[in-house]
């Protein structure tokens, strides 16, 4: 009997361990010079859907960031929302330890599943987060804690592997 309880114990362990180093993997942002803006992708109806998007910028972020900031997210069907500028430098967007929600209208899409930051600039920058709330899907949330390298885009791609071929995440 005591070594049945000690079989069942040390199994209780070794599942408990192996589920806590399974979810305790933490996915770094990555450069993905191969991305390219999805705009031959149609609409299904023509119409236009709603974001919003809250960037977290890390509190060892430079004070303030007079770079261009771009964004481009997606699903894995090809259908995605860029826009070319988020930041406005005159008014006090991205500084150090501040969070900034921006309203998006773009294709509707289905549940996020990437998302990209460009910058270009001097200064430096660095998100803590990124998450985008869509009306129909869960809000996804983008880790960042990193500098955002220059003129590239950087991020996250949760799909690759599912796409079609010829869409924009490739």
């Amino acid at each position: 009997m005591k070594a049945l309880i000690l079989i069942l114990t040390l199994c209780i362990i070794a599942v408990t361990f192996s589920s806590q180093a399974a979810t305790s993997i933490i996915t770094q942002p990555q450069p993905n010079e191969f991305f390219k803006l999805n705009q031959t992708k149609p609409q299904n109806d023509g119409s236009s859907c709603s974001y919003t998007v809250s960037i977290k910028t890390s509190c060892s972020s430079p004070s303030y960031t007079r770079d261009y900031i771009g964004l481009a997210f997606g699903d894995a069907y090809g259908y995605q929302v860029y826009v070319p500028r988020l930041d406005d430098p005159g008014s006090g967007t991205f500084e150090r330890c501040s969070t900034d929600t921006f309203e998006i209208y773009g294709p509707c899409t289905y549940q996020t599943c990437y998302l990209y930051l460009y910058r270009s600039g001097y200064d430096g920058w660095m998100p803590e987060k990124v998450t985008v709330y869509s009306y129909y899907y869960q809000p996804v949330t983008f880790y960042y804690n990193t500098y955002i390298p220059n003129d590239i885009w950087y991020g996250f791609d949760y799909c690759r592997g599912y796409l079609p071929s010829g869409t924009a995440a490739q």
